[in-house]
């Protein structure tokens, strides 16, 4: 074991701590000062509510209009074309809710995770029965591509 005095070492450190005020061991958070505030909100403002909406507009145009596909996607570049899109709409639902994350929209940032999920089903429903982790059925086979 170590030749040293613990107790003592201990009693030096309360000693130490004991000397110092409060301010010194636990300094307050500073406060964003007026000008800094001022500088944050501009910066808020000049990136408007208009822009956040027209980004979850452009996604939600594309979620509705996945559900009307009008090309074969069950093999082929169809289905890669189909799940192009899939994946657009899960990265364009992801990028609205950034937005309205961040301008603090609370229904706009739902509807977004909604078009994120809405996203993820659609992938799910046709890559799950390719990789065998889903039943396939006639409209989502077991192939990749048509053969």
């Amino acid at each position: 074991m170590s030749d040293r005095d613990w107790e003592a070492e201990m009693k030096k450190i309360d000693r130490q701590l004991e000397g110092m005020s409060d301010e010194a061991m636990f300094p307050s958070k500073t406060a964003k000062s007026t000008p800094e505030k001022a500088q944050v909100e501009a910066v808020q403002s000049g990136t408007s509510t208009l822009g956040v909406f027209l980004r979850l507009s452009l996604s939600v145009a594309l979620g509705v209009a996945i559900v009307f596909w009008p090309y074969s996607a069950r093999c082929g570049l169809g289905l890669a074309a189909f799940l192009a899109a899939v994946a657009t709409l899960i990265v364009a639902g992801g990028w609205s809710a950034v937005w309205t994350w961040r301008h603090r929209a609370a229904r706009a940032h739902v509807l977004s995770l909604l078009l994120l999920l809405w996203g993820l089903v659609l992938a799910g429903l046709d890559v799950l029965p390719r990789v065998g982790y889903a039943k396939p059925s006639a409209s989502h086979p077991a192939l990749w591509s048509c053969s």
